[in-house]
């Protein structure tokens, strides 16, 4: 099951098991079945401190446990957790094995203070690459808490479950038999929903942190630059982000980063935080921006929470980003993750063998048309404009698909469903002006981005489309104020500018700060 390669560096990872460890097997005749039990039976072979039972009462067939040896097993796997899910396993070997998670003592502690009972389900796709922080972050709670479980459920391979709980999107969680959430969510976010007076106690302690030189608001790719490049300065820095890695999280291939020939979104965010943690940055994660308040003459500018805390510097860089934009059509929200989605990778497999639509014709749209085209049955690409914006090459192998047709001059007017689920979709010819509906099960939006602005309004210039203007040096209408990356009026938005322009905003706000500390 797994090669020479990977057995010889799962052996080095398990030399690190401090207890030893059972996998508790819960298997059937099915080839699936001997696939998993194949994958157990490499593993077992790789440590005496690992052993393998198949006498496991699962009723999800094939899945199994890890437990410390004799122990009922609170880390569950329905499937084979292979793809981005290997790492996952690998995790939960160690961790139930007694080897420390990587998480600050403050959280362990957080973790093992839960009072309840707390059996977590969660539904992925194993080309997923948001579920495995999920996955993670539960099986870890789970290791640390006898009063945690956590269950892996591959949705692909438990189809009638998907269905009967009406699932169109992962990770799917499920506490208890309840829904409790959807999309990426990390240990912080996961604790602050289950300790009440989490966010209290951390909005306490931001209130008395000292004003920073470079407050950063953002930490996707232009605000870890300037958090690099204000620190390296040797003057107080600090970062403020809602989910640290930003819209880069949500990127699965990049091909274009130089240097770099090929990565994914999240092993970039995580490289991008592990070098912002380097340097003396207070990185302050989970807080969501609401208000900026300049200060007068020179005085400090305030940015204000939604947690109610508030943070000050002396200078600001904002780097929010963008996020996906919404089509704004009648149903859209209405059957968001029950049909309607925007991570083509993370939910494709949800629709196997069914028919859906994508919308938008650009590099990103025609790149979820040809992932879809492999997985569904058939797929109707929708474009706004009267031809695709895509590369030439993409429109190539896009075209030489047999089971994609593409729409130009297409203008979406409805979601429609069945109140449960989406079911179709209504277009207008722009240029006939007839309208037409599309009989479908998902429906993929990929037209492009809106930069995080909202909370700006009123307080810094802002062009039409909602992005901060900045000049040559980063500095919006707000002196000490400075702006970086996707959501400015820099044109082309990618990560590699957004790094450039996160730099150039820092060494502005660093020059600002220069020349405001001398006397008159």
């Amino acid at each position: 099951m797994l090669t020479a390669d990977i057995k010889a560096q799962l052996k080095a990872y398990l030399e690190k098991l401090v207890q030893p460890i059972d996998l508790v097997a819960s298997l059937d005749e099915g080839v699936k079945s001997r696939e998993l039990h194949a994958l157990l039976q490499d593993i077992a072979a790789l440590s005496d401190k690992v052993s393998l039972r198949t006498d496991g009462h699962n009723p999800r067939r094939p899945s199994f446990g890890i437990s410390q040896a004799g122990e009922t097993p609170r880390v569950h796997f329905a499937g084979i957790p292979m793809g981005h899910e290997f790492t996952s396993l690998v995790l939960a070997l160690l961790q139930v094995g007694s080897h420390p998670p990587k998480l600050d003592a403050e959280v362990i502690e957080q973790i093992r203070g839960l009072k309840g009972a707390f059996r977590f389900e969660t539904f992925v796709s194993l080309s997923c690459h948001n579920c495995p922080e999920v996955v993670q972050a539960l099986n870890t709670m789970a290791a640390l808490n006898p009063e945690v479980e956590a269950v892996m459920i591959d949705g692909a391979l438990f189809q009638a479950e998907v269905e009967a709980r009406q699932i169109m999107a992962v990770p799917a969680i499920f506490l208890n038999g309840e829904a409790f959430g959807q999309g990426r969510t990390s240990t912080e976010e996961i604790l602050a929903r289950l300790d009440s007076g989490a966010a209290v106690r951390e909005a306490e302690k931001l209130n008395q942190k000292d004003a920073f030189d470079v407050l950063v608001v953002g930490g996707g790719p232009a605000g870890s630059a300037a958090a690099i490049y204000a620190a390296r300065k040797g003057i107080r820095t600090g970062v403020v982000a809602e989910r640290f890695g930003g819209q880069v999280l949500d990127t699965l291939g990049i091909e274009n980063f130089i240097s770099v020939k090929e990565t994914e979104g999240p092993k970039l965010a995580m490289a991008l935080e592990q070098h912002v943690r380097e340097y003396e940055v207070d990185i302050i994660n989970l807080q969501r921006a609401e208000a900026l308040v300049p200060g007068e003459a020179g005085g400090l500018t305030s940015v204000r929470l939604a947690s109610g805390a508030v943070l000050k510097g002396r200078t600001v860089i904002l780097a929010t980003g963008a996020r996906w934009r919404e089509m704004n059509v009648p149903g859209e929200q209405r059957y968001r993750s029950k049909g309607v989605a925007y991570c083509p990778h993370c939910d494709g497999p949800l629709f196997k063998g069914k028919r859906v639509a994508v919308i938008g014709g650009g590099n990103s749209g025609v790149e979820a048309a040809i992932d879809l085209a492999g997985v569904v049955s058939h797929v109707t690409l929708i474009e706004f404009d009267h031809e695709l914006r895509a590369d030439a090459v993409l429109q190539k192998k896009l075209h030489s698909l047999p089971n994609v047709v593409v729409i130009t001059s297409g203008q979406t007017t409805e979601v429609q469903g069945d109140g449960q689920r989406v079911n179709g979709l209504v277009y207008r010819n722009r240029l006939s002006g007839e309208t037409h509906t599309l009989a479908l099960e998902g429906i993929f939006v990929q037209i492009g981005l809106l930069p995080n602005t909202d909370w700006l309004k009123g307080t810094v210039n802002l062009s039409p489309r909602g992005e901060i203007e900045v000049d040559s040096r980063g500095q919006t209408s707000v002196p000490g104020v400075f702006a970086a990356g996707d959501a400015t009026t820099v044109p082309f938005k990618q990560i590699i500018i957004a790094m450039g322009e996160g730099a150039k905003a820092s060494l502005g706000a660093f020059e600002h700060l220069i020349r405001t500390s001398v006397p008159a």
